[in-house]
């Protein structure tokens, strides 16, 4: 049963410490093993790789199979539904043309004269994406990964996930990743295959960065490969929050709870209401949804340990809940989401009005459905264009404008204790030098 928590009388509860509690970032544990992990993957490469991939997936590849071939994925096609091929690729249209309009160019401006500033813009070389695999298959995620990459001008974009005791891949995983543009499949997953796009192998080619979502081990690897290459960001378990008043539908309400609520024990599905009403009802629905709910087991315990209905005051008191949260996904359930938007500053994706529900965002409508947990959207994004991209600042000047100011630059790196910065300004305006 989830607990209703009623706020309206002034008082903290402890939902905000416990949902803080869940977060998986500081196994340690885990992260000793990891470590190890990767330090051998970097020693030892496709060796390493093949024995962690026989040991944990019990899959014994050679290297010849280490890669998906053109047959593969050819073959799979014929194994997946024609109408969800079309639907991959209907999403990987949308989802393109949402990143399309986050494009930026490089700009220069000429300041004084003799001037001149600006910043080039351009896509990462090597991108690697990472897809859960096992028992678990998410074609979204390839899509979200891999077309944005696509769309920054990524040369090339690397995959890998675990093959399943045929060793083969999911046909859809293989089938999004063809429509997204992935260049090369590799069939290794867990921390091993962090590493081996980190650091490279005789065989996986070393990636600038690395995105995609994945179990504990495959977080902790992504934090420990960070520096030698970059990552989209080390995500949490899933999370919703539906702000909802009295015109909210609680059968609605409750089916959206659900939907995240099944992906995790670890989920948290939380509303948060001004109505008394509506919190009692989606309480009861809760539990009538929950009972013919395939994964109930995992969504109960979910909502059991990590669920909440929150009873507030006021539209403002519950921005004011959702700001300490900062929740991956928001529904704003209220007779006018677009008003209440103005007071909401932490939030992943935010979805407006009572039809606008989050399984659109994890599949079809266009923005990324990989989003920041666990808080951290007060400071994180979701993944983006940008994502992909790198800048370079431009600085040019003639010897006039740089002569202007070279007393200035002079003082400023004397003042520091650095005489050759400012020997590297002084020498080229000494008596003989070239002008």
């Amino acid at each position: 049963m989830i607990k209703i928590i009623d706020l309206r009388c002034g008082k903290d509860s402890d939902i905000f410490e416990n949902l803080a509690s869940r977060s998986q970032l500081e196994y340690r544990d885990v992260l000793d093993r990891v470590e190890e992990i990767v330090a051998n993957v970097r020693r030892n490469g496709d060796k390493a790789v093949l024995e962690y991939t026989a040991m944990f997936d019990k899959v014994q590849l050679t290297l010849g199979k280490l890669r998906v071939t053109e047959k593969e994925i050819k073959e799979a096609y014929t194994k997946v539904d024609p109408k969800l091929v079309e639907v991959i690729k209907r999403s990987r249209d949308n989802i393109w043309n949402f990143h399309e309009k986050q494009k930026e160019k490089s700009w220069f401006s000429t300041e004084k004269e003799g001037v001149i500033v600006g910043q080039l813009y351009r896509p990462l070389e090597v991108v690697g994406v990472y897809v859960p695999g096992g028992t678990a298959a998410y074609p979204s995620s390839v899509l979200m990964c891999a077309v944005p990459a696509k769309v920054a001008g990524v040369s090339k974009i690397v995959m890998t996930t675990p093959p399943g005791k045929d060793e083969k891949i999911n046909p859809a995983i293989l089938v999004a990743a063809n429509e997204a543009g992935v260049d090369e499949i590799y069939k290794v997953g867990g921390a091993q295959a962090v590493a081996a796009l980190a650091f490279g192998t005789e065989t996986i080619p070393k990636v600038d960065k690395i995105v995609g979502p994945g179990n504990i081990y495959v977080a902790m690897a992504k934090r420990t490969v960070y520096g030698y290459c970059d990552i989209d960001m080390i995500a949490g378990p899933s999370e919703i929050m539906v702000v909802a008043d009295e015109t909210a539908n609680p059968v609605f309400v409750a089916a959206d709870l659900l939907s995240q609520a099944e992906h995790d024990i670890l989920a948290s599905s939380i509303l948060v209401t001004t109505s008394e009403d509506i919190a009692k009802e989606v309480q009861r629905e809760l539990e009538a949804q929950l009972a013919v709910l395939e994964r109930k087991e995992i969504a109960g315990k979910s909502i059991a340990d990590y669920g909440a209905i929150i009873i507030v005051e006021s539209l403002k008191d519950a921005a004011t809940v959702v700001n300490r949260i900062a929740p991956e996904h928001l529904e704003l359930c209220v007779k006018d989401p677009f008003a209440a938007l103005g007071d909401i500053k932490n939030a992943g994706a935010i979805f407006l009005g009572n039809y606008s529900t989050e399984p659109l965002g994890d599949y079809f409508a266009g923005p990324n459905h990989v989003l920041p947990t666990s808080g951290t959207a007060r400071f994180f994004s979701p993944l983006n264009l940008s994502d992909f991209m790198k800048k370079s600042s431009i600085i040019s000047y003639t010897r006039d404008a740089l002569q202007k100011v070279k007393d200035d630059v002079i003082l400023f790196a004397e003042s520091e204790g650095l005489g050759a910065h400012a020997n590297a300004i002084r020498v080229r305006f000494q008596d003989g030098q070239d002008k």
